[in-house]
């Protein structure tokens, strides 16, 4: 970016806000649903700061992911694990390199399951569904099912949801919902995913 403002201009100091933006009326919550969605990166990545703020407050946190695969072994599952995080991996990778689509179902539904139960038994604080928005836009779970679970939970628990194609019903669900929009991604240089950035 080029600055086209000369470098003896005064500073506009009028743009800085001196209204606070926040509402009238703010109330606590039992907890919260987060949902972060869009085409952008970041989504996971933002979910994660959140488990470690959580886990810094100390609270118990679980983290479920589905479509990535428990194989992969990511930077923020070894940090998580080594933090104490309840971490679970019930995807099989990318529906592109399957070899049997109908297994990687049937598995992505057995997990939701049992991040349900997880959930539901309300001994963590804080859950996180990474990827969870795909499970309902390939058509994999009913996305009223996951609606209605997260909606049940025990009033403590905190759920931070992400993934592309984030269904209306989910957003409608959630507290706070965050688009991430893609701006320019490294792949359309030809740059692969970098370990430490990407994973």
């Amino acid at each position: 970016m080029t600055n086209d403002t000369p470098d003896d201009a005064p500073i506009d100091e009028d743009r800085a806000p001196t209204e606070d933006p926040r509402p009238d009326g703010l109330r606590g919550a039992d907890s919260l649903v987060v949902l972060n969605t869009g085409d952008g990166k970041g989504k996971s990545s933002s979910a994660f700061g959140i488990m470690v703020r959580g886990l810094a407050r100390g609270w118990n946190v679980a983290v479920v992911q589905f479509i990535k695969s428990g194989d992969w072994k990511v930077g923020e599952e070894k940090i998580g694990r080594e933090l104490g995080v309840d971490w679970h991996a019930f995807g099989d990778g990318f529906t592109w390199d399957s070899d049997d689509l109908s297994a990687d179902r049937a598995h992505a539904a057995e997990g939701w399951q049992q991040a349900v139960e997880l959930m539901n038994a309300g001994d963590h604080q804080l859950v996180v569904f990474d990827e969870l928005t795909y499970l309902a836009s390939f058509g994999w779970l009913d996305v009223a099912d996951i609606v209605s679970a997260i909606a049940a939970r025990p009033r403590h628990v905190n759920v931070v949801i992400t993934g592309r194609d984030a269904a209306p019903e989910l957003v409608e669900l959630a507290d706070t919902v965050t688009e991430m929009r893609e701006v320019k991604h490294a792949y359309q240089q030809g740059i692969r995913a970098m370990r430490g950035i990407d994973y």
